[in-house]
């Protein structure tokens, strides 16, 4: 009788005689294999995404090094352009070759900063002197002797500057030192 099942059925006699017990039994070992495997290549998946990340990241960040140490090296060139400008000697075909290295470096993200009148930021500026003003109401910068230059986040040459602090306090009394009447400083 078994045998007829077995050829009706299309299978070997020996799978016949298993029972659903054994069936059962291997079912959910293969479904933790396939949980365990589905485990692992999630795993790599991260992986491979973090170490992507990782790459582009710094790949981005040893390309804004390069870019900075080129532009760093041409900052007493835009300096000497700066000054010409100033005393009006930049004309003729200097002058568009000035006009297209610096339309060629702010592409390049060089920012040039400091400007009379700004609040002096130490991160930023480098104060070259310092006086009284009752002027101006807190640290602020009343000349710059170089811009400064920064390219991103990186600060490639801080402003140089003279800081003007207020002539009084912030509790109204006066900064400059307090001299007897009559007196004279030098003596």
């Amino acid at each position: 009788m078994v045998a007829e099942e077995a050829a009706v059925s299309g299978k070997p006699q020996g799978a016949v005689n298993e029972s659903p017990a054994k069936d059962d039994k291997k079912a959910p070992d293969f479904e933790a294999q396939l949980a365990e495997r589905t485990a692992d290549l999630q795993r790599l998946q991260a992986e491979y995404a973090n170490y992507r990340k990782r790459v582009d990241r710094d790949r981005a960040a040893v390309k804004e090094q390069a870019v900075s140490a080129a532009l760093a090296g041409l900052l007493p060139v835009l300096d000497a352009i700066n000054q010409a400008r100033e005393h009006g000697e930049l004309s003729g075909g200097f002058k568009s070759v000035a006009d297209a290295l610096q339309t060629a470096t702010t592409r390049l993200g060089l920012v040039t900063y400091g400007e009379k009148g700004d609040p002096f930021d130490p991160k930023i500026h480098e104060a070259l002197t310092s006086s009284y003003s009752p002027d101006v109401t807190e640290d602020t910068c009343v000349e710059i002797f170089q811009p400064g230059y920064q390219v991103g986040e990186r600060i490639l040459r801080p402003a140089r500057v003279a800081v003007a602090a207020p002539a009084t306090g912030p509790d109204g009394a006066s900064n400059e030192a307090d001299q007897p009447d009559g007196e004279d400083e030098t003596q």
